[in-house]
């Protein structure tokens, strides 16, 4: 790793990704994977996640937007990958000339695809995504017979390939909910329907991480891991990380800009919502809501300072924000682990998603690129 002081860093643990990879391989090993890397890569950085990715055999990517998508061409990436948020006058066209698998919620969508292919003499490969119940994008059933129908008369012309038949689930995060057997049963009719009509995907799939990792009949042709890439768990219910043998990939951690003495009855930060109950050590960790450290983690957050477990004392301010160490001693340049995988004692994403409420998803993915990710066990080596 650089050693060269910083304020903060992430660290990125590329072989703790290369080893979730082929966990999570081994736990569909009927399937392909594709590994997600929308929003750079939950926080992570997407190109070095997705090489690492490949490496470890991830036989697709997937992102959200074109704009992703572009990048990891520009990367150098050459496999298959997927992008699938698309709106009105998207750059379709340049999807389709780049080779990236599309997708399509609607007869608008189908429509714009199979314009850029004719437009650029090449064939778009095109995944029709069926709303089976999470009511987001997706095409419903009641529609679904003529975008079937509208897609196989582009097939029969060659203006695109329907290589892959698709949906999303809403409640793979909770074990028995019967969104799930629900989901299942109008996907397989969908499928079929579409089968039926003359389509021949290459790949069926629905299955994120919790149902990769816990509804084997979900898996289909393909399955798509997003959170469980980075060694986070989609959910407490269904146990920790470590549980499906995965290990967390990032260490976000600063360094202590001040240490001082101060009273009792001392107020702490904006609004003085927290006061020294006496005479204490007062820590200044440099990073704050501007970093993507949730701002309604005052009082809340999880912190190792000195060997201990501390929670922020008062407001979380922009840059920057408080710890009490008692009476406890540190020095500046010291360092605050603010979570990892939680071997040295330190607190990891799902004691930050507990302590604020939210998800690890946004725990980390929030965390904003004024910090810089330093990227360690890539190729045996490290570098950022």
């Amino acid at each position: 790793m650089d050693e060269t002081p910083m304020r903060a860093r992430a660290v990125v643990d590329l072989a703790a990704l290369r080893a979730n990879v082929r966990a999570l391989r081994a736990a569909a090993p009927t399937a392909e994977l594709m590994t997600v890397v929308k929003s750079d890569a939950y926080g992570h950085g997407m190109v070095p996640c997705a090489r690492a990715a490949r490496a470890a055999g991830a036989d697709w990517l997937g992102a959200a937007t074109p704009e992703e998508a572009f990048a990891l061409r520009a990367s150098g990436d050459t496999g298959r990958l997927m992008c699938w948020l698309w709106t009105p006058g998207g750059p379709w066209r340049r999807a389709v000339e780049a080779d990236i698998d599309v997708s399509a919620s609607g007869l608008w969508a189908l429509r714009e695809a199979v314009a850029a292919a004719r437009a650029c003499g090449r064939t778009a490969r095109l995944h029709l995504k069926a709303d089976t119940g999470l009511g987001r994008n997706g095409c419903q059933p009641a529609d679904w017979p003529a975008l079937v129908a509208e897609a196989r008369a582009a097939e029969a012309e060659g203006a695109i390939r329907v290589t892959g038949l698709w949906s999303h689930f809403a409640c793979a995060d909770e074990p028995g909910h019967p969104s799930i057997a629900a989901q299942l049963s109008v996907f397989r009719e969908m499928v079929a329907h579409a089968e039926q009509a003359g389509l021949r995907p290459e790949v069926r799939h629905i299955a994120n991480s919790p149902a990769t990792l816990t509804v084997p009949e979900s898996h289909f042709d393909l399955v798509r891991t997003g959170i469980s890439t980075y060694g986070i768990c989609p959910s407490p219910e269904l146990g920790t990380a470590a549980d499906f043998g995965l290990r967390p990939v990032m260490t976000l951690s600063a360094a202590l800009a001040s240490v001082k003495r101060v009273p009792g009855g001392h107020g702490v930060s904006y609004g003085h919502r927290y006061v020294t109950p006496g005479e204490t050590t007062l820590a200044l960790v440099p990073v704050g809501y501007g970093d993507g450290i949730p701002r309604h983690a005052s009082g809340t957050g999880p912190v190792l300072v000195a060997g201990k477990w501390r929670t922020i004392a008062g407001t979380v301010a922009m840059d920057q924000f408080v710890v009490d160490l008692g009476g406890d001693s540190a020095a500046p340049g010291d360092e605050a682990v603010l979570f990892g995988p939680g071997g040295r004692g330190e607190p990891t994403v799902e004691d930050w998603a507990r302590a604020v409420g939210s998800i690890g998803y946004e725990i980390v993915t929030r965390i904003s690129a004024r910090i810089p990710r330093v990227y360690v066990g890539e190729d045996g080596g490290t570098g950022n």
